[in-house]
């Protein structure tokens, strides 16, 4: 029987949240007259308020264990069962997030058969074997297999409104930016930890021969966390080097990225946002592997493919040379054939 309500458990990082957007546009044209529900949490939702492949999103928020009875993980509970939701699709791996879904009443639930929560799920995939040489997208598209949907060539995509984008050129006008030369976006931090980045003072330097020697606009990016690097980064550079690290809600992010010529970046949530808006990367891997969550079906990388790497630690226990071996000649070159 073809399912009326289906509800999709989207992933809670960034960047595993774009590249899991096409699950959704998959799912829509497997079920065009389904109501579809994307569950995400705050506040990496806001990133498919405008997803056209979806009816509803349902936003909430992670928070610790509670006996109270008003706790949010029991409401969560409490509205999927008012959801009388028909298909659920886990694109998560935790026990919790198939606990849920199993909690809230869902007929048909699907997800990897991972943490221990196969007698949770009505149809249970088991995870690529060879997973390390697959692309992150490539292994969400296998969760579709028991809804008879084979592998699709769609790709991630983050949908923007044309107001979104032009108020954040608005917002570049304002600091200094010149529409007549190219606009490079820079983002030096990353979620992970400091394994997946390369050393501040190179992004200082490609950023000061950047106006010096093209004379391009430069921007660079950051939440919260990562403001005072940034800032650190961008100190005593020309004026029309723009900070905006933690100024900016993530569909402001992905409207200034969107407005990017090049966008140069380290293994993180702006690169897949990047990806997915058609802006060219320039993307530095060393302690992760660009095979599984590089750029999809996009250039750009430089990875130096040392001994040690991929080690996916967040610190790097001995010389950092998967990072260091990247110099900033040839990133300069790589950003200026993209432009």
């Amino acid at each position: 029987m073809e399912p009326k309500k289906i509800i999709i458990r989207m992933p809670n990082w960034v960047g595993d949240l774009v590249m899991a957007t096409p699950i959704l546009a998959d799912i829509r044209k497997k079920f065009p007259s389904a109501h579809i529900t994307a569950m995400c949490v705050r506040p990496i939702c806001e990133l498919l308020e405008k997803d056209k492949n979806i009816d509803e999103l349902f936003c909430f928020s992670k928070q610790k264990f509670s006996f109270d009875r008003r706790d949010s993980k029991k409401n969560i509970i409490e509205k999927l069962k008012v959801g009388e939701y028909d298909l659920g699709v886990l694109l998560t791996n935790s026990f919790s997030s198939a606990w849920w879904f199993w909690q809230g009443r869902i007929k048909k639930r699907v997800g990897f058969k991972d943490h221990f929560r196969s007698f949770l799920l009505t149809d249970g995939v088991s995870i690529p074997e060879n997973k390390e040489d697959m692309h992150q997208v490539e292994i969400y598209k296998k969760l579709l297999g028991p809804l008879g949907i084979s592998s699709s060539d769609a790709m991630p995509h983050i949908y923007l409104l044309e107001k979104e984008v032009k108020r954040a050129k608005e917002l570049l006008y304002q600091r200094g930016y010149k529409d007549e030369k190219p606009l490079i976006g820079i983002n030096p931090g990353a979620a992970y930890g400091s394994a997946k980045c390369w050393p501040p003072e190179r992004f200082r330097e490609v950023a000061k021969k950047i106006r010096e020697e093209e004379d391009y606009n430069v921007v660079f990016f950051g939440d919260g966390k990562s403001s005072s690097l940034v800032k650190k980064i961008t100190s005593g550079l020309d004026e029309r080097v723009i900070n905006l690290a933690g100024h900016t809600s993530l569909r402001e992010l992905a409207s200034l990225i969107q407005v990017c010529d090049v966008l140069l970046t380290n293994d993180s949530g702006p690169m897949h946002i990047a990806a997915s808006l058609g802006t060219e990367v320039v993307a530095l891997f060393g302690s992760t592997n660009d095979t599984k969550t590089g750029p999809y079906k996009k250039s750009g990388v430089i990875n130096k493919k040392v001994k040690c790497s991929p080690c996916y630690k967040r610190k790097c226990p001995i010389d950092f040379s998967c990072m260091t071996s990247i110099h900033t000649g040839e990133v300069l070159e790589a950003i200026k054939k993209h432009v």
